[in-house]
């Protein structure tokens, strides 16, 4: 369960036995599922007294051994727990040597005897993959796509006797997709929101609240194990029957049919609309009994080649590509590494297959990794090592990816291609589901911040391209499908842009790094992982919003007398911030989607080019024509005309707070439209002596670097306890000599360049008002010399609160750090809320107590205790005072792009 900041303040202010109800836990099962479990029930402060897992394999522990031998928790790695159905007199003795409270046995493979069940005061809690009393047994994913059940979920109940048969402490659900498969259900649902019930059924036992519920008969189903020995798919089915059996198995065990007299696996199965078999461009159409269609992707025959199914008469056929000088380098690269992996080959040679050398599915994932980080862009995935197993097809396909000729363009798209990777980023306005050129023909420069070179050239949108895009905007919500649509539907194509930003990561995460000057790593985890997760988050709600009433809906009338009902807002603008473009864009646009909305976004001039990527994913997505319309240019003329567009009847804005002001102004005189505003920030972070030491400079310098401290959230001051403010700014002095300083798409660089030369300039100011007021320089401060826009990160200690950087943000790498009398605890919080910003702050205590004190009275919308930077999609955003108003993020983000109607009814 995730708990907004609100929510722990209630319970901690409600519940002085919170902390006192904690269990002494025994973890008993295996995997990475196993590992998270066991972490965050140590998070959380629970005592595991013992890990049970199962022994090592070719001389690696399982994860949940690894990290519980790592944290010090006592391991045991027992091969079995009984021999002849009887248990083992000095495993049962080692087990309850351990004295635990209650035993959690997350993916737990082995048979465990029953007096180590019911041992524990609480006894035992088991995750199961399935809605019990469905689909009982060791495959129970497989048989609810199998089955081709409509919902799918997990059950943690308590242990008995039986197979699956014990009382229901707690249930999930979630709908199954079409084209879901085992792994992705797992991924997407039951491993992630798994891991969360599991700790959430531990707090409930532990406060004495857990439910039992008993198990019906009724509809209990169970299902053997599925081996490739019986996943043979029988084709004389309905072709829906068929397409489920198929992604039942896929990838494990994998379902096979006979093709041609050899044995086949079937991959990637999908329903059609609408001759045994027909082999296509877009792969392998089968045919079901009733007529209907299904499509299958990839086939993979005994020896473990795999090819796409549109392959199949044609496998080997195409003309074989002559290398380049520094093509065929780069294949002897990948031959280098090839040798590091098949260390039992003498020599990789043109012939040599991967797979028949020993490769192993680890191997591939290896491989895959290698190859990416030696040659940086190339879209590599783990089946392309499937469908080129040799070393010389494994070339010919690593060229053509290289050079981008596996790519297919569903849209218009003036392309640009940058750095000879396959990176493709639209540079026009998008406009009614098109790309095109600025109505006057304008185009600007956009720059790449690490060596100052020009990227691209993009269009620089005009008022009347404004008034085209609010027009298309209008028009798609009165009359296209928007507006008329199930918001289901609208859910599903929400999921599918998410899917398609996910399926085009690395891309984004490439376009990012160059225009905004993020280091790759933290662009793909944060930039554009965050905005996956958010899309996704917003594509649930959308069938979830209260009464929400679309241009097709009905009024129902019931008792009491009056109802609300959520309305959408219609025609909605989001003008995003530079530092965080993508993952902006997302934050504000993913609610305003979800509440019905038609949206106008204005990307910031200086990294317009992740939104115009967006753009072109979210056409391919289904999304209808004129939903999503995205101009570049100048805040001073697009984003007036936004403020001032009389059919705008909403805006959404990141950005400092003089503009914040203006835009507010601005919106108030056009039409009074609804504003909500995330502005400028001057965060506190506390650092009391009795932290963690370790973790405080750790989190501390990551409140002040992440992304190079262009961050909305970042600590603008820190206020160090004196008696441990020598050693904090020495060891973080240290670990600054430390960080790697460049270009940040090579994948070992800890700080990029800052996002444009305005920018630097005014943070080399910045530094010079610091030393001219009397704060002292320890560490940085200037400009680094080489190429692009390097500022290193910088320390200023001695800030007194009357100094322009003790009341200013810089919203770059410069930690302000201030002193504050030990024991000092409301001195320091009157001189932290002394600002006139409230977007975030920070305590670093051991003291629950203090900390809860500091947390409450801190003037901020959010509040990191031991942590920083650590925000969730499902938590509301945003802040108080100068800092705005509105929020980004959980449910309070859907009510932005909502207005509420009551309706009064006498009968």
């Amino acid at each position: 369960m995730l708990w907004t900041a609100s929510q722990v303040l209630r319970k901690f202010s409600t519940s002085s036995n919170y902390y006192q109800n904690k269990l002494k836990l025994a973890i008993i099962g295996q995997s990475v599922f196993g590992q998270e479990v066991y972490s965050n029930l140590r998070k959380q402060g629970h005592k595991v007294v013992g890990v049970f897992t199962v022994p090592d394999k070719d001389g690696k522990a399982d994860p949940l051994a690894m990290a519980a031998e790592k944290d010090g928790t006592p391991v045991f790695k027992f091969p079995r727990w009984r021999v002849k159905g009887k248990p083992i007199p000095e495993v049962v003795d080692a087990y309850k040597a351990v004295g635990a409270e209650l035993n959690v046995l997350p993916f737990c493979s082995q048979f465990i005897p029953m007096n180590i069940i019911d041992n524990p005061r609480h006894g035992s809690i088991i995750y199961h993959p399935s809605l019990l009393p469905l689909h009982r047994g060791a495959s129970a994913i497989n048989w609810t796509l199998i089955h081709g059940d409509k919902k799918a979920g997990f059950t943690v109940f308590w242990a008995d006797d039986g197979l699956d048969t014990g009382p229901i402490l707690l249930q999930r659900e979630c709908a199954v997709e079409p084209t879901d498969t085992v792994d992705t259900l797992y991924n997407r649902f039951l491993f992630p929101e798994g891991i969360k019930a599991m700790v959430e059924s531990v707090q409930l036992i532990a406060d004495g609240k857990a439910p039992r519920v008993p198990q019906t008969e009724e509809g209990a189903s169970y299902e053997g194990i599925q081996k490739k020995s019986n996943a043979k798919v029988n084709l004389a089915q309905p072709a829906e029957a068929v397409h489920n059996w198929i992604r039942g198995h896929d990838k494990v065990p994998g379902a096979w049919t006979v093709i041609d007299g050899q044995a086949v696996t079937l991959y990637g199965s999908s329903m059609l609309g609408g001759v045994p078999g027909l082999v296509t461009k877009n792969g392998l159409v089968l045919y079901g009994t009733d007529g209907k269609a299904l499509l299958v992707k990839n086939l993979q025959f005994d020896d473990g080649k795999m090819i796409p199914a549109s392959k199949y008469f044609s496998s080997g056929e195409s003309s074989s590509l002559e290398l380049t000088a520094d093509e065929e380098k780069m294949a002897e690269e990948i031959r280098d590494i090839w040798k590091g992996i098949l260390s039992n080959v003498p020599a990789v040679e043109d012939t040599t297959d991967f797979f028949k050398s020993g490769a192993a599915s680890m191997d591939v994932v290896r491989l895959v990794e290698e190859v990416k980080q030696k040659c940086a862009g190339v879209q590599l995935q783990n089946e392309d090592v499937y469908m080129a197993t040799t070393f010389q097809d494994f070339i010919q396909m690593f060229v053509r990816k290289l050079r981008g000729e596996d790519q297919e363009e569903e849209l218009v798209i003036d392309y640009v291609k940058v750095n000879n990777m396959t990176v493709k980023m639209p540079t026009q306005c998008f406009i009614n589901g098109k790309f095109e050129d600025a109505e006057n023909g304008k185009s600007y420069e956009t720059i790449n911040p690490t060596d100052g070179s020009v990227i691209c050239k993009v269009s620089y949108a005009s008022v009347g391209d404004v008034d085209r895009a609010v027009a298309a905007a209008k028009e798609a919500y009165d009359n296209g499908p928007w507006g008329k649509m199930n918001p289901r539907d609208r859910g599903s194509l929400l999921y599918k842009l998410a899917d398609l930003m996910e399926e085009h990561q690395e891309e984004l995460a490439t376009i990012e790094s160059m225009d905004s000057g993020a280091v790759y790593t933290l662009a793909l985890k944060t930039h554009v992982g965050m905005s996956i997760q958010t899309f996704r988050y917003f594509a649930g709600w959308c069938d979830k919003i209260h009464n929400l009433w679309g241009k097709s809906s009905g009024f129902t009338k019931c008792c009491p007398i009056f109802e609300y009902c959520h309305w959408t807002i219609f025609v909605c603008a989001i003008i995003i911030p530079w530092n965080y473009p993508l993952m902006m864009l997302a934050w504000k646009s993913a609610a305003c989607l979800a509440a019905g909305n038609t949206l106008v976004l204005k990307p910031a001039q200086v990294t317009p080019l992740t939104a115009l990527k967006f753009a072109e994913l979210s056409a391919k997505a289904g999304i209808p024509k004129g939903v999503i319309n995205i101009l570049p240019g100048s805040g001073g003329m697009v984003g007036q005309r936004l403020c001032d567009h009389p059919d705008i009847r909403k805006l959404g804005f990141t950005g400092s707070t003089p503009i914040g002001k203006q835009i507010m102004k601005s919106c108030a005189l056009s039409n009074l439209k609804k504003v909500s505003l995330e502005l400028g920030g001057k965060s506190p972070l506390i650092i009391f002596s009795d932290c963690d030491m370790d973790k405080a400079v750790r989190m501390g310098m990551s409140s002040v670097y992440f992304n190079k401290g262009e961050n909305c959230i970042a600590a603008g001051r820190l206020f160090v306890e004196e008696s441990i403010h020598d050693e904090f700014i020495s060891r973080v002095v240290e670990e600054l000599k430390k960080m790697k300083i460049g270009d940040p798409l090579d994948r070992s660089t800890d700080h990029g360049p800052q996002n444009h030369k305005a920018h630097m300039d005014k943070l080399l100011e910045y530094c010079e008002v610091g030393l001219k007021e009397g704060a002292t320089l320890v560490y940085g401060g200037k400009q680094v010399d080489m190429p692009g826009f390097f500022m290193e990160p910088t320390v200023f200690t001695d800030v007194e609160d009357h100094m322009f950087i003790a009341k200013e943000e810089s919203f770059g790498p410069v930690m302000v750090v201030s002193k504050f009398k030990d024991g000092d605890v409301d001195g320091v919080l009157q001189r932290a809320n002394a600002t006139e910003y409230g977007l975030a702050s920070g305590v670093f205590t051991r003291d629950i107590n203090k900390a809860m004190y500091v947390s409450e009275r801190l003037e901020a919308g959010t509040v990191f205790i031991n942590t920083y930077n650590k925000t969730d999609v499902a938590s509301p955003f945003g802040g108080f005072k100068q800092s705005g108003f509105g929020k980004d993020l959980g449910e309070d983000a859907l009510l932005e792009y909502l207005k509420t109607k009551a309706v009064t009814v006498e009968y």
